[in-house]
């Protein structure tokens, strides 16, 4: 039966893997994939992350039901056993197939169109790699490598949705790299739950995936996705190495969540401050250009004003480039969720702001640092108002207003900075 679907997918790189692989796989099956709802539609799947809470994902089912009652609505993606009852408090007949089961696609959408709902929830220990993808972008490859983790976070819903880590073999990883090579991706972003600790499972580590991923022929550029503190402390030389690699964008995305050691220990963070300080420090020493993001977590249930502050004087001395910020929210059955500290809103709103209003500053200057540089950008997004977005070797956002296409190599020169981003003039074309 080929009838129309759009697919909807929220939250992390990993999570858009998942995307654009139902939507290859339902197309594979000879249903037509569409990507907005301004067209005739008979299906809508949400492809929904719960991580930072739940109210936004049901809230969102809501919207759909309301936008497409006469559509058939499946929801996937990141869904905690917890949730399943409030989704069906919505709707009680849906089907719903969680972010383990994202290969049964076609026979639940196919189910489903015969009024035979699915509920495909139980854990998987199966590779979601080597799947056909309609990708969001042609040119970026987004590459999982394993599903789960091996923290203990005690405020993080992830390890009860993904389970502990499990690696996916490097052979898989490589071939699935290879093909995105020949499919014109001209950008592999490595994803997982945790980067760092690839392998640890599998007698390997993530040092090694990178050496294979690097003896890769083609011309593209490697993301190396978030890697908790403490194993990349254990690969530190390693990965130093692999990111002064011509392939790879300098980029470290390491998450500190609070600059309080008491904060990160009621968190269950297996790192200290100093651990996290000395890691950025030797990063930036063997890389100066190298592009830093972290996250912070504000209002954490217990956090004094003064562990707050830390965490302000943190992220004014480690200067990162992109800074995440969330604010506390108790996930269910997570060990933050029962304590008895927690602190008001109000504070906690207060406190992101605070934080809000500190980074905006250092994103600017950091920013401002890159006037008058020039080189070679790859054109990787179309921009707001006929402008173009692309990413130079550190993975700095690089507006430019001259025409080209994704995909093209130009050089250009920065003009000027703000803290979203930096703007430039194309000095000149390179190649497509």
């Amino acid at each position: 039966m080929s009838i129309n679907i759009l697919v909807k997918s929220f939250g992390c790189s990993a999570n858009f893997s998942d995307g654009e692989a139902i939507k290859g796989m339902l197309k594979n099956a000879e249903f037509n994939i569409v990507d907005n709802d301004r067209e005739e539609i008979a299906m809508v799947i949400l492809n929904i992350c719960t991580v930072k809470g739940d109210e936004k994902s049901l809230n969102e089912i809501k919207k759909t039901l309301e936008k497409h009652p006469h559509c058939f609505l499946v929801v996937a993606g990141c869904i905690p056993k917890h949730l399943i009852p409030e989704i069906k408090k919505i709707k009680e007949n849906l089907t719903i197939v969680n972010t383990h089961n994202i290969k049964d696609i076609v026979s639940a959408v196919e189910e489903t169109i015969h009024d035979n709902p699915q509920k495909l929830i139980e854990p998987k220990r199966k590779p979601k790699i080597l799947l056909d993808k309609i990708r969001d972008n042609p040119i970026i490859g987004i590459v999982p490598i394993s599903n789960g983790c091996l923290g203990k976070c005690s405020y993080c819903s992830v390890k009860l949705i993904k389970g502990k880590l499990y690696s996916y073999p490097a052979d898989l990883i490589i071939k699935e790299i290879e093909n995105c090579i020949k499919q014109g991706c001209k950008e592999i972003w490595i994803t997982a739950q945790d980067t760092a600790c690839y392998g640890k499972d599998i007698d390997t580590n993530i040092v090694e995936l990178l050496e294979k991923v690097l003896l890769i022929e083609g011309d593209f550029y490697v993301r190396l996705g978030m890697g908790n503190p403490q194993h990349i402390k254990e690969n530190l030389g390693g990965l130093i190495s692999a990111l002064k690699h011509p392939k790879m964008f300098k980029f470290l995305h390491i998450p500190v969540q609070s600059g309080s050691n008491p904060v990160l220990r009621a968190m269950k963070r297996e790192y200290t401050v100093d651990d996290f300080k000395e890691i950025i420090k030797t990063f930036k020493t063997a890389i100066p250009e190298i592009t830093i993001a972290t996250d912070i977590i504000v209002g954490f249930p217990g956090e004094t004003e003064k562990q707050f502050y830390d965490s302000i004087k943190l992220i004014q001395e480690i200067k990162p480039d992109v800074l995440n910020i969330s604010k506390f929210a108790a996930r269910p059955y997570t060990a933050a969720a029962n304590k008895e500290d927690k602190i008001n809103g109000a504070e906690i709103k207060e406190r992101s702001k605070k934080m809000t209003d500190t980074f905006d500053f250092i994103a600017f200057e950091q920013n401002r640092k890159w006037k008058n540089w020039a080189g070679e950008i790859l054109i990787d997004e179309t921009g707001k108002y006929g402008t173009m977005k692309g990413r130079n070797f550190a993975y700095k956002p690089i507006i430019i207003k001259e025409d080209c296409q994704i995909g093209d190599k130009v050089k250009v020169r920065i003009e000027k900075a703000t803290k979203h981003d930096l703007r430039a003039e194309k000095i000149l074309n390179i190649k497509h």
